[in-house]
């Protein structure tokens, strides 16, 4: 069954993804809270503001795909899992598994407050 909070976050998920691929900052700066932190694969931990000036830059993934996505609703907190798939520099296929955490906001919107991403 889906609901209207299940529908806005498959949507937010897919944003996501687009936005990595195009490195939209904008979409971000719209979609993550002020205290997001990002834990990237290569184990740093970011906050916001690093996390954005890593999305300016050119992606690594322009062809950035997601699998398996699984979002679970628990009261004002979603969590999305997913597998990833993508080209590496080299011609070689990569993948991973990112796990999102959003968290409602009084308004009814959803924002992003932590991201952990894996590559292989």
């Amino acid at each position: 069954m889906t609901t209207p909070d299940h529908a806005a976050l498959e949507t937010l998920n897919e944003n996501y993804i687009r936005a990595v691929r195009e490195s939209d900052t904008g979409w971000f700066d719209g979609n993550l809270s002020a205290d997001f932190l990002n834990s990237n694969p290569d184990g740093s931990l970011v906050d916001r503001a690093g996390f954005l000036a890593q999305i300016a830059r050119p992606t690594t993934v322009p062809d950035l795909a997601c699998e398996d996505v699984q979002i679970r609703i628990l009261n004002d907190t979603a969590l999305i899992h997913a597998r990833t798939a993508y080209t590496k520099a080299d011609g070689q296929r990569g993948g991973g598994r990112y796990t999102d955490i959003w968290m409602r906001q009084p308004s009814g919107r959803w924002l992003c407050v932590a991201a952990h991403v894996t590559r292989s």
